[in-house]
């Protein structure tokens, strides 16, 4: 595997975790995500990886308009940018370990089926959205995502035309991910984000990715990332296997010990390792090349 020569990177910009109260620098309304976005995307993030918040609570939200608003801000702005919204949501399941059945989900739980997922990429037609590719214990909570959730998730993706980027957890959601290519419900290029170090998922462990690369159908599309301190080496070791890379806060809050980030100041660490390496950072019309994505409207 040859290091990679146009880097794609990716921002992160909020996630779903419990981090607003740990760092002042986490958006969470429409305005302070979107002004995140634009902010990575000009210190060079070719793709925004959005995820909403309640403006009110901070919890991660499904709310089409909240969606919808980040958007419609971000194009105000004229900023070029890659849009990728999740479309995890939905998936937590909280349950009493020893009393599940009978306790029932408990608070914390937000579980619906594959495609009450999707209402907001129907509306909104992103480039890319995300699909969780497997069930995991996610820290102390369930993942729920089931093989005909899937399923039924891609098929309504690909009827779409958005791409899929296909987050890969551990090794089985890899081999589930091949088999929806080999049933027709994936396109090539096939876009696949590797996520390590989350518990109890892939170890943040170069042998590891190393593995998981060496297994990715022939002519993928792959970025890796890994969780806290190790976000900025995972960023060189994702380039040096060949493949692009994702910062931000969603996965990290630091910029160096002690030292609160912000997501365009990540970005631009990741651009300096980028550049660092030898290879140059690629422009959001180079990925969508790239990735074979619709030209921008």
């Amino acid at each position: 595997m040859s290091i990679t020569e146009n880097v794609i990177i990716t921002a992160a910009l909020t996630g779903a975790g419990d981090t607003v109260g740990r760092s002042p620098h986490v958006p969470v309304t429409p305005e302070q995500i979107a002004t995140s976005a634009v902010e990575a995307a000009e210190a060079g993030a070719a793709v925004v990886h959005i995820h909403v918040r309640d403006p009110e609570t901070g919890k991660p939200s499904r709310e089409r308009h909240l969606y919808r608003e980040v958007l419609e801000r971000i194009k105000e702005t004229g900023t070029d940018v890659v849009i990728n919204l999740t479309a995890g949501m939905g998936g937590d399941l909280v349950l009493d370990a020893d009393q599940p059945l009978e306790k029932g989900a408990l608070d914390g739980t937000d579980l619906v089926g594959g495609l009450d997922r999707l209402p907001h990429v129907e509306d909104l037609l992103p480039d890319i959205c995300t699909l969780d590719c497997g069930s995991l214990n996610f820290g102390d909570q369930l993942y729920i995502s089931t093989t005909e959730m899937l399923r039924k998730g891609a098929r309504r993706i690909q009827e779409l035309g958005v791409r899929p980027e296909l987050e890969i957890f551990d090794t089985g959601q890899l081999w589930f991910a091949k088999q929806l290519l080999d049933e027709g419900l994936l396109d090539e290029p096939t876009l696949f984000q590797l996520c390590m170090g989350i518990p109890w998922g892939a170890p943040a462990d170069p042998g590891v990715l190393q593995s998981m690369v060496n297994f990715l159908p022939s002519g993928a599309q792959w970025a890796s990332f890994a969780l806290g301190r190790m976000q900025m080496p995972w960023v060189a070791q994702s380039i040096l296997l060949g493949g692009n890379v994702r910062v931000g806060l969603e996965d990290n809050l630091y910029l160096s010990r002690g030292v609160k980030a912000t997501n365009a100041q990540l970005v631009e660490r990741a651009v300096q390792i980028t550049e660092s390496l030898g290879a140059r950072v690629a422009s959001p019309d180079e990925a969508r090349e790239q990735l074979r994505l619709k030209p921008r409207a």
